[in-house]
């Protein structure tokens, strides 16, 4: 198992490297390389956190522990990555993220508002906003949330996104790499969207956590290279 993530972060830090990511100051540079990341081991939750963020109401660190039915508030200028169980978390400023599930694991998760990049293991999971439901299967997703609008980009893997509104009104999205962004509006409709406000490397990044690949390669010329938005 060691062996198995010393190449993940091997491969990481190699195909970050390639991206030019590194192209800053020394210091920069030197805090970057000293976090190339490890699966975080047990009774550990957060992988860094910047600014504030508050777990049902109290304020965090890097040693609270998250629950599978916590909720997740971030303040402007702040973000947090985190894990829970098999499921990796980037919960981006001004956000409320509301998590529900069994058994240490989550299941459920409401965007209240604010942005979120996640990775999930291969059990069945489900997101809601204001204005969307969104049904996931092994997948790379970000969605961000408004009251009146949801973006949703399935990065990899199936999704079935569906109106909030209208239960009946859903499409399924098979992705193998940010294929086809959707915009869900208070109204009912489900219209194409661009990819944007997401990385390539936030994914590979959030992945490592959980000991997991990304399922794409960066310079695999079959998706144009590495997608920075």
């Amino acid at each position: 198992m060691a062996d198995d993530m010393d190449e993940t972060r091997r491969i990481f830090l190699l195909r970050v490297l390639a991206a030019g990511l590194f192209a800053v100051s020394p210091l920069a540079r030197a805090d970057l390389l000293g976090n190339v990341p490890h699966e975080l081991p047990a009774g550990k939750s957060i992988y860094s956190l910047q600014g504030s963020l508050r777990i049902n109401g109290q304020v965090a660190t890097t040693d609270t522990v998250i629950g599978n039915n916590d909720t997740l508030v971030t303040s402007a200028g702040s973000q947090a990555i985190f894990v829970v169980g098999k499921d990796a978390f980037m919960l981006r400023e001004n956000s409320e993220l509301q998590l529900s599930g069994d058994n240490l694991l989550v299941d459920g998760l409401r965007l209240v508002t604010g942005a979120l990049l996640s990775v999930f293991g291969k059990s069945r999971h489900r997101i809601e906003t204001p204005t969307a439901t969104i049904g996931i299967r092994g997948t790379g997703l970000y969605v961000e949330s408004q009251p009146d609008l949801t973006y949703v980009c399935t990065c990899y893997g199936t999704t079935d996104i569906g109106v909030a509104a209208d239960p009946g009104k859903t499409e399924t999205i098979e992705s193998k790499h940010h294929d086809a962004p959707r915009y869900v509006t208070v109204d009912g409709r489900i219209n194409p969207a661009p990819m944007f406000n997401h990385t390539d490397e936030e994914l590979m990044l959030i992945e490592a956590l959980v000991g997991r690949t990304a399922p794409f390669a960066l310079f695999d010329d079959s998706y144009g290279g590495p997608k920075r938005y």
